[in-house]
């Protein structure tokens, strides 16, 4: 089995210590440069090919990267309202990414996206939809920014701001 990123190993050992114990984790103590740098992070949980949650900060909110994993791993197993929190008798069955952001910038149109290299935010108001790039089934610009319109409750025909940002993603 290959070895998993630090950034992985830090989300499964945040999830796997708060399911059991209910305790955060300290932060690492030698952070490696990438972890003490600061951006947005989000992490996903997917157990047997479905999606079982996903939180993430679109910037960053804490010191540096480790600690913004640390809050969203807990976040997406916990927190996610579409998903009933982590059991225990699940954690072994997780499969954990983590994507590092870069910052959204924002673009003149749809021509501008592409859902495979790129994330979409999609703003209108307060209102604010995300989507990560390059996710199975998201094809067209079409379907990544009328996902993020619903998930906003952004109507088809209301104006919008589109953003995009690009993801390191960590498997």
């Amino acid at each position: 089995m290959a070895q998993s990123h630090p950034f992985v190993r830090l989300a499964q050992e945040t999830i796997r210590r708060y399911i059991q114990e209910g305790r955060v984790i300290s932060s690492p103590e030698e952070v490696t440069p990438e972890m003490g740098e600061r951006a947005g992070v989000f992490v996903s949980l997917h157990k047997r090919g479905q999606l079982r949650g996903c939180i993430g900060t679109i910037e960053p909110v804490e010191e540096n990267v480790a600690q913004e994993i640390i809050r969203n791993a807990i976040a997406a197993a916990t927190r996610d309202p579409r998903f009933p929190p982590v059991g225990p008798e699940e954690l072994d069955d997780l499969d954990i990414s983590v994507d590092v952001l870069t910052t959204p910038e924002p673009v003149a149109g749809m021509e501008d996206l592409d859902p495979k290299r790129y994330g979409v935010i999609v703003e209108s108001g307060w209102r604010r939809g995300l989507l990560l790039p390059d996710l199975e089934g998201v094809d067209t610009v079409e379907y990544q920014v009328e996902i993020c319109r619903q998930k906003a409750g952004i109507g088809p025909h209301e104006p919008v701001q589109l953003y995009r940002f690009e993801v390191i993603r960590y498997k």
